[in-house]
């Protein structure tokens, strides 16, 4: 008889570990309290919904988050094939048309015999683990008040909150063409096609623009506070208080882009990136914000290209929940704290509730966490995860006791382990992170499958099926 595991959290970590697993032959009951207890900004009952961003980051192989897509690649994760099947134009990124890639997933979630997709929402850690032989915690930033307390009372002191911020989304059909121009920086991977719209700016008009941001009025007066928010959601108007060009070395930074009208850069600019493969509705890059609606409406038309422009969704601001990973997970992502021994299971964490930041960090997370999962059911040990690799440099960061005042993180060089040797060239030093962490994934990998927790073979993401279980070593 199959090993039980229970999944909380139908999100991004949540359906890769439940998919992970159940192709192993675990039978995985996966439980969802969407839509009958909906969240602040999710607007369906599907599973992996995106709610902030349809981008998944970078995909060039010298740049942190394309090692991350690598990784993920190389362990077979469900949900990066997805992303790449529902892809849309986004110059050097990978980013997704949002619905179809969770109508996708969720497809995959319902039609897998082993996972039962349960609606309702869980309250208690303790009742979740009764009759599991594991549990895996995956609710992610909005996880529910009652969960969120009993988690608190687990894990103590360690649990934090933040707010997080969402991007507003306009109409293409509302966008003034003769304003805008089609271009990536630097035309970067679109062959000089251009995969985002720019609203350029002159110097009197960015200056116009960044005085009304400022004075605009925001939904939190007071209990908001600039020291409580992860620096890359921070929201634009947060950020164009910090001083007049703040912004312009931010999400309008002009470097890489020629406005053809002048021929020369613009002195500020705003990227719009397709939300969708029809390009029907655009994405305001890096405009993340807390301002009210009509004063989001009002002063993001001052924006070049955008003083028509109709708002398909507004920005909004909603609290995330996560915990103090330094001091609550050990590096297989297992709660540690002592009120976890008294629930009757190994319990799991994963994705942003694990304190670890951005779409490809929750489904490698998930990953991590159903592989540890798999080795604890089988009496396997998982191998210790490389910190050449970009989720192994982030996981050491985030489970380090030396870790201090800890908020979460993305995967990022900086959080690596330096070079042997010193190499002067940032194009140079990024590639050979790159090259020293596909060595040091690959001899991850073999003894993956020498354990058992992978099948063999040079198996990708891609080799996923659209629906049903893989082809890997079944335990039912």
């Amino acid at each position: 008889m199959s090993d039980n595991v229970t999944i909380l959290g139908a999100g991004l970590a949540g359906s890769e570990a439940a998919l992970q697993l159940a192709d192993r032959g675990f039978r995985v009951r996966l439980v969802e309290m969407r839509p009958g207890t909906p969240t602040p900004v999710h607007a369906t009952g599907a599973c992996a919904e995106l709610v902030c961003s349809n981008s998944l980051k970078s995909t060039k192989p010298e740049s942190a988050a394309g090692m991350l897509k690598a990784e993920l690649e190389a362990l077979g994760s469900h949900l990066l094939a997805a992303a790449h099947r529902h892809a849309v134009p986004a110059g050097g990124a990978l980013a997704v048309d949002r619905e179809a890639f969770a109508r996708d997933v969720t497809a995959r979630i319902e039609g897998h015999p082993l996972v039962d997709l349960v609606r309702g929402e869980a309250e208690s850690l303790a009742e979740a683990a009764r009759g599991a032989d594991a549990l895996v915690v995956a609710t992610g930033p909005l996880t529910s008040g009652a969960l969120a307390a009993d988690l608190a009372r687990v894990a103590g002191a360690g649990h934090l909150a933040f707010y997080d911020a969402a991007a507003p989304i306009v109409m293409a059909d509302s966008l003034d063409g003769g304003r805008l121009f089609r271009q990536s920086r630097y035309e970067d991977g679109s062959d000089g096609a251009g995969d985002y719209l720019n609203a350029p700016f002159t110097h009197e008009e960015y200056e116009a623009f960044a005085a009304e941001l400022v004075a605009a009025e925001r939904v939190v007066l007071r209990d908001f506070e600039t020291r409580e928010l992860f620096q890359a959601c921070q929201p634009i108007e947060e950020i164009a208080r910090k001083g007049l060009d703040a912004p312009r070395f931010g999400p309008l930074k002009p470097v890489g882009l020629t406005d053809p009208r002048t021929g020369r850069r613009p002195w500020a600019a705003l990227q719009l990136r397709a939300e969708d493969a029809h390009g029907s509705c655009y994405n305001l890059v890096g405009f993340q914000t807390n301002l009210t609606f009509p004063e989001q409406r009002r002063v993001f038309r001052l924006i070049p290209g955008l003083e028509q422009a109709e708002f398909a969704r507004f920005g909004v601001m909603h609290r995330n929940t996560f915990l103090d990973a330094p001091r609550l997970l050990d590096a297989n992502l297992r709660l540690t704290a002592p009120g976890a021994a008294a629930l009757g299971a190994p319990v799991f964490v994963a994705g942003q509730l694990a304190g670890t930041e951005g779409y490809c960090e929750a489904l490698r997370s998930g990953l991590h966490a159903a592989l540890a999962v798999a080795a604890e059911l089988s009496g396997s040990d998982l191998p210790p995860l490389p910190c050449e690799t970009a989720f192994g440099a982030l996981l050491a960061y985030a489970t380090s006791p030396e870790t201090k005042d800890y908020q979460p993180m993305h995967v990022n060089f900086g959080i690596m382990e330096p070079l042997a040797e010193r190499v002067r060239n940032k194009r140079d030093r990024y590639a050979a992170y790159a090259a020293r962490g596909a060595e040091a994934l690959a001899a991850y990998r073999a003894l993956l499958v020498a354990r058992g927790l992978m099948p063999g073979g040079p198996a990708t993401c891609a080799d996923a099926p659209a629906a049903g279980p893989s082809q890997g070593a079944s335990r039912a």
